[in-house]
């Protein structure tokens, strides 16, 4: 008999690259570019919810970044 293999509850997994800074003026994530909530919900969140939010990141990630430089 083969071993069985554990799957991942959700098929979209987090963005999270344990770099976990929050920029005040954007409250986003400078790590990952979710907000605090988007964090705290992720778990919850259907996989529909979490490609939206994943969808989005290069471009907060643009925002953020041309605030900076």
């Amino acid at each position: 008999m083969s071993p069985t293999v554990p799957q991942s509850p959700r098929a979209v997994a987090t963005p999270c690259v344990k770099v976990c800074v929050v920029d005040g003026a954007s409250s986003l994530c400078l790590g990952c570019y979710r907000t605090l909530s988007e964090i705290g919900g992720w778990s919850a969140l259907t996989d529909d919810e979490r490609a939206a939010i994943m969808a989005e990141l290069p471009s907060r990630k643009d925002r953020v970044d041309s605030a900076f430089w």
